[in-house]
């Protein structure tokens, strides 16, 4: 028995990590909702409301908590489909909780025949066997998927899911960029180096010292301002404080430091913009420093930067495997002022509008058939 379409604006529930103060997963949710055709009516799960409230300028958008699963819930039963919207959600790494949480609402909306989209999804890691069980057996149940990696695809072929599927860029990738200008604005509003790091158990104080003392002296020997920017208030906000309590950071470098916390995307693309070396360890900013033409060298904490990186044809360090101080900073020294390869970048744009696409031909698809 299909579902049936409860009103005459059909409801679809937008389900991720939304509304904690994690720039790429509102960038995500940004995305996704100017992905949403007419005339569906979009909820959206979010711990804060008002931290999503800007993204999106049409109507007929509200919050639903997310950190309730009830509440949760309760909106999915009265929603017309559900779409899991970016990011990795099915893993459990960050915790056994988390999972569990989203094979709930998958689980439900399967019971109500509510057909679900996994939409810019990565999956894993998924560590525990429970774990693996639990999404091998609720993956057949899923109405259409797009994966934002090949290794995640080719993790789900293993397991035999036969829903139609996509593999395409993040799709981040598809919002509006800007013109990079770091080369020709005025000193003062120069962004210099910016930092989007994030606290990260591969790296012991000797490989944080190491990887201080190259941006030191790249911005002494530049004259340029470093920026930290925050993509995650509550993990990456507090790294440089931690930094400096170690001892690890400089006099000459606390003098040339500012500090932000990436709020708006609007504001981060024009950051980028007037930078002269972005060195991101968050996926998101990566991509949003390309979608601004910045120069850029990547630290990969995890395999989905790593790829994201050989993509844009950028310059990436495992962080796994540091390189020396010498090689770090002769590598990083090659990338400032070098702007992005502006075809390289719009190839990856198209491939990640694949995304949009399959979500705008599945929804039209569930309202057509009623």
């Amino acid at each position: 028995m299909a579902v049936t379409l409860r009103t005459q604006s059909p409801q679809v529930l937008l389900c991720g990590y939304y509304g904690e103060h994690n720039l790429g997963d509102d960038a995500l949710l940004a995305v996704l909702l100017d992905q949403i055709p007419s005339p569906w009516m979009s909820r959206v799960t979010a711990h804060e409301s008002e931290a999503v409230q800007g993204l999106h300028h049409g109507n007929g958008v509200r919050a639903v908590q997310r950190r309730s699963l009830k509440a949760t819930a309760q909106a999915l039963i009265h929603s017309d489909a559900l779409v899991l919207g970016g990011g990795s959600l099915l893993q459990d790494s960050t915790s056994f909780k988390s999972l569990i949480y989203y094979i709930c609402l998958l689980a439900l909306a399967r019971l109500r025949r509510i057909p679900v989209i996994l939409w810019g999804q990565g999956l894993g890691p998924l560590n525990r066997w429970t774990s693996r069980l639990l999404v091998r057996l609720i993956l057949p149940g899923v109405r259409a998927i797009g994966w934002r990696d090949p290794a995640s695809k080719r993790l789900a072929d293993q397991w035999h899911v036969s829903v139609p599927t996509l593999v395409a860029a993040d799709p981040v990738w598809s919002f509006p960029g800007v013109v990079w200008d770091g080369q020709h604005c005025a000193d003062a509003e120069r962004s210099g180096i910016v930092l989007c790091w994030r606290p990260t158990h591969q790296l012991n104080l000797h490989e944080w010292a190491r990887l201080i003392e190259v941006v030191n002296q790249l911005a002494e020997d530049q004259s340029l301002p470093v920026t930290w920017l925050a993509f995650h208030k509550h993990q990456d906000h507090p790294l440089p404080g931690w930094l400096e309590t170690q001892g690890l950071m400089p006099d000459t470098l606390a003098r040339r430091s500012r500090y932000q916390l990436a709020e708006s995307l609007d504001e981060v693309l024009k950051l980028f913009s007037r930078s002269q070396l972005v060195l991101p360890m968050r996926l998101h900013a990566l991509i949003l420093s390309q979608l601004a033409g910045a120069p850029c060298a990547a630290l990969s904490y995890d395999p989905k930067v790593a790829e994201a990186a050989a993509m844009a044809k950028l310059d990436c360090v495992d962080l796994d495997h540091l390189p020396s101080f010498e090689e770090l900073k002769r590598r990083w020294s090659d990338q400032l002022m070098r702007p992005v390869d502006a075809h390289t970048i719009d190839c990856i744009k198209e491939d990640a509008g694949r995304h949009g696409a399959m979500l705008q031909r599945e929804l039209t698809r569930i309202m057509s058939s009623h």
